[in-house]
């Protein structure tokens, strides 16, 4: 319908325009005494050109401007939203350095706790490792201790025999021991008897 209206504009007006240059250029052409039929040629040609024109211009402008009025209408859709997430964005990053102090705060917070954390912790594992080297200096200490008893014990214990063996060399003479080897081998030879034992 657009179409029809704005084809029926056109046809009028170019009918209208070249019907008044026509009664001016008649009188005119008096005066310069061209042909009339040469006038009228022309006045046709541009009527059929102007026409051709018009149709073209009805035919393919209001789909090339409805084409082009979606495309800005996209266009404009796509810029909203680019602005909207652009918009969020900013909102999104204003209120994070809002925040920034107080997660700044947080976070030297949290780090002065695992700090606390890990100072107790190492604490606790340097205490372990002193235990357990105290406990291992006491057992070498203690193991030290017994192999020098065993050792003093072993040193007292051959003191005693050469001690024991000095009192016998100067005891026993060999009468003394020729007396005990006759005694050993007459035991030996005639048992004692169970009165003798008992």
């Amino acid at each position: 319908m657009k179409r029809l209206i704005l084809a029926a504009a056109l046809a009028i007006f170019t009918l209208a325009l070249p019907a008044g240059l026509l009664a001016q250029e008649t009188k005119s052409e008096a005066a310069s005494g061209e042909s009339t039929t040469t006038k009228i040629w022309e006045w046709a040609n541009f009527l059929i050109l102007a026409g051709g024109l018009g149709y073209l211009v009805v035919k393919y402008a209001p789909p090339a401007f409805d084409a082009r009025g979606r495309r800005i209408r996209k266009d404009m859709v796509e810029a909203d939203e680019i602005r909207k997430t652009a918009e969020a964005r900013m909102a999104e990053v204003e209120r994070r350095l809002a925040h920034l102090g107080d997660e700044i705060a947080a976070l030297r917070t949290e780090a002065q706790c695992e700090e606390t954390a890990e100072n107790t912790r190492f604490g606790r594992e340097t205490e372990a490792e002193i235990a357990k080297i105290q406990a291992r200096a006491e057992q070498e200490i203690a193991a030290a201790a017994k192999a020098a008893r065993m050792e003093l014990k072993r040193y007292a214990a051959e003191l005693a025999l050469d001690l024991a063996q000095e009192k016998l060399r100067t005891r026993i003479t060999p009468e003394t021991e020729d007396r005990l080897v006759r005694g050993f081998l007459k035991n030996l030879i005639q048992p004692p008897s169970s009165a003798e034992a008992g």
